[in-house]
């Protein structure tokens, strides 16, 4: 018989933030830094938890650069080849303590994150990432990775359960990547059904991590998450790559899920016979230097922290109180 689970899970479409009495006199008074020193790693990360997220068009190292002057981080795309990290930390030193090296879990991607950490010893976090963090194969391959670089920082997903959340933790995971299916191009729910509503993902994550001094990755500090990973906010601009296309007098990028057929067909010559794409393709409005998104992006979380009575982002989860909702926003000149 299926199990049917009748507690009600919310996504962010379903609440808000309620505004709480607050003794900060202006956004600026906000403190956005987080200091976290991380369970298996021991390592201290000091910086504004935001991350673009390691995606081909985004996690790049143009994108690199423009954050981590404002103390963001970016997780890079696993295809750039050894001579091109290279090239990059020798130029741009300042930034690699604010970039993790991504890697799948394929034999060859084994062989070239060792020859990326091997070669560039100021990169100390790991991106491991797989769309089904479940399967078996991944929990053993972050023992693998953990044993072979026991002082590295490794980020781990993508999951949505707590008990998913403590194995990957135990098994030598410092951060988890917490979602399957929310991101703007991906389809994988439509596909397969399979997801679990973001916001009690989060909060269930966040429960189980912190329990034993891990962390997560989501898209809300709200509900606990301690980074934030974005792709779809960092798409179209200056630092992503892609042509810029015009049609009809307007400008725009290729934004694209890393399990849609654009992604698939560049970097696996199409799609395997065995699977379905899980992404979509859009054309995102050409939106220059990511600068003025960046001073966006964390304009509205000082906001947020302003309107809760939060002074760091640190006290966020413990100020926020979401209000379930049927409306959040009136659109009527959207």
């Amino acid at each position: 018989m299926p199990n049917i689970i009748n507690e009600i899970k919310l996504d962010f479409k379903d609440v808000l933030l309620r505004p709480k009495r607050s003794t900060l006199r202006s956004r600026n008074d906000v403190n956005l830094f987080r200091n976290i020193t991380f369970r298996n790693s021991k390592q201290t990360y000091n910086g504004i938890p935001v991350m673009a997220s390691n995606m081909d068009t985004v996690g790049t190292f143009e994108m690199a650069k423009a954050l981590s002057k404002h103390g963001l981080f970016t997780c890079m795309h696993k295809y750039y080849t050894v001579e091109e990290w290279k090239k990059f930390a020798e130029e741009n030193p300042e930034c690699l303590k604010n970039i993790a090296a991504s890697s799948g879990i394929a034999e060859n991607d084994f062989t070239r994150l060792c020859e990326i950490l091997n070669n560039i010893p100021g990169v100390n976090f790991i991106c491991l990432d797989v769309a089904n963090g479940y399967s078996q194969h991944f929990v053993e391959y972050v023992r693998k990775v953990r044993a072979t670089f026991p002082e590295h920082t490794i980020i781990a997903g993508n999951v949505v359960t707590g008990e998913m959340v403590e194995e990957l933790i135990l098994s030598g995971a410092d951060i988890i990547k917490v979602g399957i299916g929310p991101g703007s191009v991906c389809t994988t729910r439509m596909k397969t059904g399979v997801g679990y509503p973001q916001l009690s993902a989060v909060i269930e994550c966040a429960d189980a991590a912190h329990g034993l001094q891990g962390h997560i990755i989501s898209v809300t500090f709200g509900a606990g998450a301690d980074f934030v990973m974005a792709g779809g906010m960092f798409a179209g601009h200056d630092q992503c790559e892609g042509d810029v296309i015009e049609k009809n007098g307007k400008k725009y990028k290729l934004f694209y899920g890393m399990s849609s057929n654009t992604a698939m067909e560049k970097h696996a010559g199409g799609v395997a016979e065995y699977r379905s794409s899980e992404g979509k393709t859009v054309e995102v409005a050409y939106k220059g230097d990511v600068e003025m998104t960046v001073l966006d992006i964390l304009g509205g979380l000082r906001s947020a922290c302003t309107y809760t009575g939060a002074a760091k982002l640190k006290e966020l989860p413990r100020r926020a109180t979401f209000v379930r909702c049927m409306q959040q926003l009136n659109n009527i000149y959207s």
